[in-house]
């Protein structure tokens, strides 16, 4: 069961296929943590050329799966949608370290947990696993811009 289909997911983040990466929520706790799900199947456009021999999901697709996991984390927190006239950007990625390749037929599991939401930025720590192994674990920094 899944506190978040994808039809909600669409209604909050402006990502489309093929740059949609949550297809489930598990978990959500206003404010603080979110839990979400990503199926990799070897349907996936990149898995063409990473690798022919050894499909592996690129590890800036793993950054980018946990960033929309803490993006739907801070907007169904604020109660809104991705803002038409607005766009979240990253500002950093501290201590990214990758454990192990995600191959085609991996549930990857995305986790968010908003460390801090001050004057225009907000920090995420996160972490990506199959099963019970740790893929990814890094802090992210994101902020809120208007374009015109």
């Amino acid at each position: 069961m899944s506190i978040m289909d994808i039809a909600e997911i669409k209604s909050l983040l402006s990502h489309r296929y093929p740059f949609l990466l949550v297809d489930r929520v598990l978990e959500f706790e206003a404010g603080k943590r979110i839990k979400a799900l990503k199926n990799v199947t070897i349907n996936e456009p990149f898995f063409q050329g990473h690798f022919p021999n050894f499909p592996v999901m690129p590890g800036v697709l793993i950054i980018e799966a946990l960033a929309q996991a803490s993006g739907l984390l801070s907007l169904k927190s604020r109660g809104t949608g991705t803002d038409a006239d607005a766009v979240f950007f990253f500002v950093g990625i501290d201590g990214a370290r990758f454990k192990r390749p995600i191959v085609p037929g991996d549930t990857l599991i995305l986790e968010s947990e908003l460390l801090m939401d001050r004057r225009g930025l907000i920090k995420y720590a996160v972490k990506a696993s199959v099963g019970d192994q740790l893929a990814c674990e890094a802090e992210l920094i994101c902020t809120e811009r208007k374009i015109v």
